[in-house]
């Protein structure tokens, strides 16, 4: 599975195209550096791979099959999170579709790895460190659309179709990664088909025109954003933020502040009907299957993923649980 980190190898910053790579988990301090990295799925060992390699891998896949960039939430790591729910996440879009529909691409940062008990320190460290991260993974997108550039140049242009799911504070850090380009570059381009906002720790008129998160609705075809009013990370997740002397509502437990202030091509979906079932007590990892508990998202981001379109068509809508 490829991927993209701006966690600091232990290895040191020096790029060598092939080399093993290992992360400390307790550092979350944020590299200046991207590194293209592969995890075999044998030993589950890093390898890295470079730019060029890791763009050209991706554009040799099937002209059926989707990109879907992962980016995780707080306090995630990579074996015990990350991978087993990016590697899951692309088996059941897989399944669902019944063809390899998609290659999902994790987009890790750096988060702490700590108990709850100090979920405080630790999510105000992974704030800050989504917060930096944006200004990296600008870089990451920036590397794509000159490498684009260049293999139209070649006459060999890449089509390829990229969606991207972010979940809990992952969101946080498409929207600061989305920022940077719009101060660097002027405006975003449409980046993606889908951009789907799962669980999402932003502020609830993050999306509306002039705040911070505006860019993201620039940067995709369509918004889909999946909240919960029972998602019990939320509630906690206010009260970290009030460290900060910040007391708004989380776009993951509200859905948009005025869903009318913004484009049409944004949706929100209710999921009360099932977060706290898929994902018993916190509610809020229901974007996925959980043994026998299947996730109404799966098939919702699917149908998106396929058609491009958003189904049923209604801007507001309520996923039922089977």
């Amino acid at each position: 599975m490829l991927f993209v980190t701006n966690r600091i190898p232990v290895e040191g910053y020096q790029t060598d195209i092939g080399r093993e790579v290992t992360f400390d988990l307790q550092n979350t301090t944020p590299s200046k550096h991207l590194f293209f990295c592969k995890r075999s799925p044998q030993s589950k060992k890093y390898f890295e791979e470079g730019s060029v390699s890791f763009f050209s891998q991706l554009k040799a896949l099937s002209d059926k099959t989707q990109v879907l960039l992962y980016i995780h939430g707080f306090n995630n790591t990579d074996e015990a999170d990350i991978f087993p729910n990016a590697l899951a996440l692309e088996e059941q879009i897989n399944q669902c579709a019944d063809e390899e529909l998609v290659k999902v691409v994790p987009i890790i940062w750096p988060c702490d790895d700590d108990s709850m008990l100090a979920f405080m320190d630790d999510y105000w460290d992974d704030q800050r460190a989504a917060d930096a991260s944006g200004k990296m993974f600008y870089r990451l997108f920036g590397k794509f659309v000159a490498w684009q550039k260049e293999l139209v140049k070649q006459g060999d242009e890449c089509y390829k179709r990229i969606n991207v799911l972010a979940h809990s504070m992952g969101n946080r850090v498409l929207m600061n990664t989305l920022d940077e380009w719009a101060k660097a570059q002027g405006d975003v381009p449409q980046l993606f088909r889908n951009a789907f906002l799962a669980a999402a720790d932003i502020e609830n008129e993050a999306l509306e025109k002039g705040e911070k998160g505006q860019h993201i609705v620039d940067s995709a075809r369509n918004v889909v954003i999946y909240y919960a009013n029972d998602d019990l990370a939320m509630p906690a997740s206010k009260v970290a933020n009030l460290k900060n002397k910040t007391l708004s509502r989380r776009l993951g437990m509200t859905g948009a502040e005025n869903l009318h202030k913004l484009p049409k091509k944004v949706y929100q979906v209710d999921c009360d009907n099932f977060n706290n079932t898929i994902d018993k007590p916190k509610g809020h990892t229901y974007f996925l299957h959980r043994g026998n508990k299947k996730s109404p998202v799966i098939q919702h981001m699917t149908n998106a993923i396929k058609t491009a379109r958003v189904s049923p068509a209604e801007r507001e809508h309520e996923l039922p649980y089977p």
